[in-house]
């Protein structure tokens, strides 16, 4: 009997229409577009305007999907929808959006591991499938970012933007698919980057609301040197342990938290630079959506059996690689 692999048959993505440009930036903070672009290189970044959340950029990407792949919504068995800005604290946003696409015959929840949610939503799905138990899993990853941005804050406004991206798991028996995953937090990391109010420890208040504690905080050089070091590490552990060297890869998809983040990895597997996914120029930080959203735009030039290296930090701290054969 032949081993059962999760692979991705489909994939899509949504970004919101307004572009957010450093230019604009420059006239709401203490900033300039050579300063934003020599240390993130981010140049532009997506908002959701209006009254929508981040269940709706996630029904149009899902919806392309479904579209793509030629199948109902109805024939979906889970959603794991990783993010975090769900809709509500409950309930979970994977059951708002089953609801909105008519995923009548699926169950699903929300996963939580702030950038790195959508490798370990991907790693977490895929055991579904490899059970047996699941033949269709949608994994989503999207954050609406701008409704936690203080877009005071020069440090953290510059970075974040809002979009989703999603893929379908299905059973693979030629071995392609999900082959191998790392997976690692450490919540004594947790200090450097996190938003204070809206949970059991300090609820909403007038008081949290007046001292601007429901935006997003970071300690920019903390998080850069623990992610720059992590992230590049895991992703090399991954190829050591699969024993890939630079050529046996064809794609690195880096989570889109800085550029110099992205090239440290690089420079860390031994990767060309135009293996590597980059499009944090256009979209800058979109949380779980980064990953999903590079696949979308690269999907025309991904093979059938293309070794695939996915690597991502996150807040929490939380960090992880997943290693994919490309299945179509």
């Amino acid at each position: 009997m032949h081993k059962i692999h999760a692979a991705i048959t489909a994939v899509h993505a949504y970004v919101p229409d307004y572009i957010l440009t450093n230019k604009e930036l420059e006239g709401m903070v203490d900033t300039n577009d050579e300063w934003i672009t020599s240390r993130t290189g981010i140049k532009e970044r997506r908002i959701l305007k209006g009254d929508f959340a981040t269940s709706d950029m996630g029904v149009h990407a899902v919806n392309g999907l479904l579209k793509k792949r030629g199948i109902s919504a109805s024939e979906i068995d889970l959603i794991i929808f990783c993010t975090t800005t769900p809709d509500m604290p409950f309930p979970a946003t994977a059951n708002v959006l089953a609801d909105k696409i008519g995923a009548v015959n699926a169950w699903g929840y929300d996963l939580n591991a702030a950038c790195s949610g959508f490798v370990f939503g991907l790693s977490t799905g895929s055991q579904f499938i490899e059970s047996g138990k699941h033949k269709k899993v949608l994994v989503v990853g999207g954050d609406k970012m701008s409704s936690i941005i203080n877009y005071k804050d020069r440090t953290s406004c510059i970075i974040f933007g809002d979009g989703c991206g999603a893929v379908l798991l299905e059973p693979n028996t030629e071995g392609y698919g999900v082959q191998d995953s790392i997976l690692k937090s450490d919540g004594s990391g947790g200090s450097y980057l996190f938003q204070k109010a809206g949970g059991s420890l300090h609820p909403a208040t007038s008081k949290t609301v007046e001292n601007d504690e429901h935006y997003l905080v970071q300690e920019g050089q903390a998080v850069f040197k623990f992610a720059v070091t992590n992230m590049a590490d895991v992703a090399a552990e991954i190829m050591e342990k699969n024993n890939l060297g630079p050529d046996d890869v064809a794609w690195l998809v880096p989570h889109q938290a800085n550029k110099r983040i992205i090239d440290a990895t690089t420079n860390r597997m031994g990767l060309s630079s135009d293996k590597v996914m980059i499009n944090i120029e256009r979209y800058g930080n979109t949380t779980n959506g980064t990953i999903p959203i590079c696949l979308w735009e690269w999907e025309s030039k991904l093979k059938k059996g293309d070794n695939v290296i996915l690597a991502a930090f996150g807040g929490g701290f939380t960090w992880g690689s997943v290693y994919l054969k490309w299945a179509y």
